[in-house]
């Protein structure tokens, strides 16, 4: 299955140069960030079916832009000027009165039998210059992505670090009694938009993780009776047999460089930490402890790697070098500490905390030091971070309830729950679309 339609013309900048340093910026950096107003008219075209896909494109970057928590967009009926040609410069005064800091401007034209251009400028409206402009073209159908990549790229300029808009999600949907679970691998927008099912249900499937180089996922699936650990192909559709040997593969995750896969295998009630080379199919035993060894996860560098043990008698964090040597122990607090995965900035490590009857999703630095609890429920688990590392993602479910996905940033203040075609769990967010 293709969910990507290729991208004929992919970006270019347009009077501005990418270089250029404009006043405007947002310190992300800081905490109680205060939302920067901003405004984003409809984009203009001249047919009514332009108008229409423009109006479509900006109302998918508000909800994006709003969703960050960074940004407010100002309500549409409180613009004085209409915007009429995106080439001569706004009238900074009118949107000055109304407290807009940024303004985007845009237009849609059809350029040719199955094509479609995107043309948008960043403006700083009380320093009163062009921030960046940049132009996508693609397949009429594809206009969705070009609304995240606008996203993306005015996230990234006025923030000065990456987006997380043109991204998937994939995740485990759930449906029947809870005595007889089907659980599917689907996938989606990471914004709930264009859902999609991977696996039919006749098996059931737990822990998929996204590849951080390649449209691939590796999951754990008890099809042909028994578990074990698969990849599967996105666009291709095609699955394989990751691990065949006795015992229980379970708890798989790319490595960082996409290279390999850590897995858990368990034999004869002991369960350990191995990772498997890809290209050679070969596997290495990382960790050799009676206690359950599991759940690990790559430092982006390479270097450590993080995992959940209950060797010192109840769950908690433990790092190790890549080769398995330098093993150190780094939560210490009451409760039981599962589900560890490394940020993709390598600052922190998310985490499952279990303490009193309730479930947490925490951060913690490698070290051990500033652990942190974000949210609390029922049962919180699950974590999965975006590719830019400000935003964690989760499963969440109310007790006699449904579990659904929900994401978190950094501050803990921004909890937003994202929709799913039903029961969801087990969520897990791609890298940046290539």
């Amino acid at each position: 299955m293709r969910i990507l339609a290729t991208f004929f013309a992919a970006l270019f900048v347009i009077f501005s140069p990418p270089q250029a340093k404009a006043a405007l910026e947002i310190d992300i950096t800081q905490g109680n960030l205060e939302p920067l107003p901003i405004a984003v008219p409809d984009f203009i075209g001249a047919s009514p079916t332009e108008q229409s896909i423009g109006k479509d494109v900006v109302g998918v970057i508000r909800a994006n832009l709003a969703r960050s928590a960074l940004f407010r967009p100002i309500e549409q009926t409180a613009y004085i000027q209409k915007i009429t040609d995106i080439n001569v410069p706004p009238r900074y005064a009118d949107w000055k009165i109304i407290k807009s800091q940024a303004l985007v401007t845009g237009r849609a034209i059809q350029d040719g039998p199955g094509r479609l251009k995107i043309e948008f400028r960043l403006w700083d409206v009380f320093g009163e210059e062009q921030m960046l402009g940049l132009e996508f073209t693609t397949t009429p159908e594809n206009w969705r992505r070009i609304a995240h990549k606008v996203s993306d790229a005015i996230y990234e300029r006025l923030t000065g670090e990456k987006g997380y808009f043109d991204t998937r999600v994939v995740f485990v949907h759930e449906s029947g009694l809870k005595t007889a679970r089907v659980k599917r691998l689907a996938i989606m927008d990471q914004d709930g938009a264009n859902p999609a099912f991977l696996t039919n249900g006749s098996y059931l499937v737990i822990t998929p993780r996204f590849s951080p180089s390649a449209q691939q996922i590796t999951y754990m699936s008890y099809e042909g009776g028994r578990a074990r650990v698969f990849l599967y192909n996105i666009d291709t559709g095609r699955k394989e047999v990751l691990t065949d040997t006795p015992g229980m593969t379970f708890a798989p995750r790319f490595s960082p460089d996409g290279g390999s896969v850590f897995l858990s295998l368990e034999r004869y009630g002991d369960s350990d930490v191995y990772v498997m080379n890809l290209a050679q199919r070969s596997m290495k035993k990382l960790t050799d402890d009676p206690a359950i060894d599991t759940s690990p996860s790559g430092a982006p560098d390479g270097k450590q790697i993080v995992f959940n043990s209950d060797r010192g008698g109840t769950p908690q964090l433990y790092t190790m070098n890549a080769d398995g040597s330098g093993v150190k122990r780094i939560t210490f607090g009451d409760g039981r500490y599962l589900t560890p995965v490394w940020s993709p900035r390598g600052d922190l490590i998310a985490f499952t905390k279990q303490k009193g009857g309730r479930f947490y999703i925490g951060v913690i630095k490698p070290d051990g030091s500033g652990e942190r609890l974000l949210t609390e429920s029922d049962l919180d688990e699950g974590p999965t971070w975006s590719p830019n590392g400000r935003v964690i993602m989760f499963f969440r479910e109310a007790l006699g309830g449904e579990p659904q996905l929900w994401s978190v940033d950094l501050t803990g203040k921004n909890l937003r729950q994202i929709p799913t075609p039903g029961a969801a769990s087990d969520p897990a967010w791609s890298p940046l679309l290539p």
